[in-house]
């Protein structure tokens, strides 16, 4: 399979998840940058998808698969068979979903038009700042309590919201204000094969 990825972008997540899960993926670079968007050889990224953004996953028999959360829960569905899948309580599978709807909707677009769009000026990146710190403060009590998003397994939920929490930094929050997050981020860091996803990813 081949993941469509930027360095930077929360295609870091797809990539985590494949790696974690010993998912072999083959990367192919997309200039977000460029207008329109290309691929290394020059060619048009939307060719590839109309939809003109990362992650796009091609899967083996030549499809496509937009969209980070549809391509997640297809990677976590695909665990190599001699990875021990942990045994699931009948609800882990829809409190990952949750999580994972809970970064798109809350985290992900928070910070995506200010992240994206510096023309949007001061006012959009208080406001979003604004909006991102309640999150935290919510994943911040969260953490308190649990290791990991879903009980004490890392999961796709845990790659998908350190991709886009560590972003912060670079726009300006302070995570001192919540140090049970900063710890999550340090923790899933330290994973191996989040490392080598991240150095690979750039």
């Amino acid at each position: 399979m081949k993941l469509y990825h930027a360095p930077g972008a929360c295609s870091l997540a797809s990539l985590i998840a494949a790696a974690e899960y010993d998912i072999k993926l083959e990367l192919a670079q997309v200039d977000i940058k460029a207008s329109p968007h290309l691929l290394a050889d020059g060619s048009d990224f939307q060719v590839v998808s109309p939809k003109g953004y990362v992650p796009v996953l091609e899967l083996d028999d030549g499809q496509y698969l937009t969209e980070g959360v549809a391509i997640l829960q297809y990677l976590a569905d695909q665990r190599s068979t001699s990875i021990s899948k942990p045994v699931e309580k009948p609800l882990t599978k829809y409190r990952i979903l949750e999580w994972l709807t809970f970064v798109a909707t809350e985290l992900h677009k928070s910070f995506s038009p200010w992240l994206f769009h510096p023309e949007y000026g001061e006012q959009a990146a208080a406001v979003a700042r604004a909006r991102i710190s309640d999150r935290f403060d919510f994943l911040e009590k969260h953490l308190n309590q649990s290791e990991y998003l879903v009980e004490s397994t890392f999961s796709v939920a845990d790659a998908y919201c350190f991709s886009i929490v560590r972003w912060a930094p670079g726009k300006g929050i302070n995570l001192t204000s919540w140090p049970a997050l900063v710890a999550y981020l340090e923790r899933i860091a330290s994973r191996p094969k989040v490392a080598h996803a991240v150095q690979r990813h750039g």
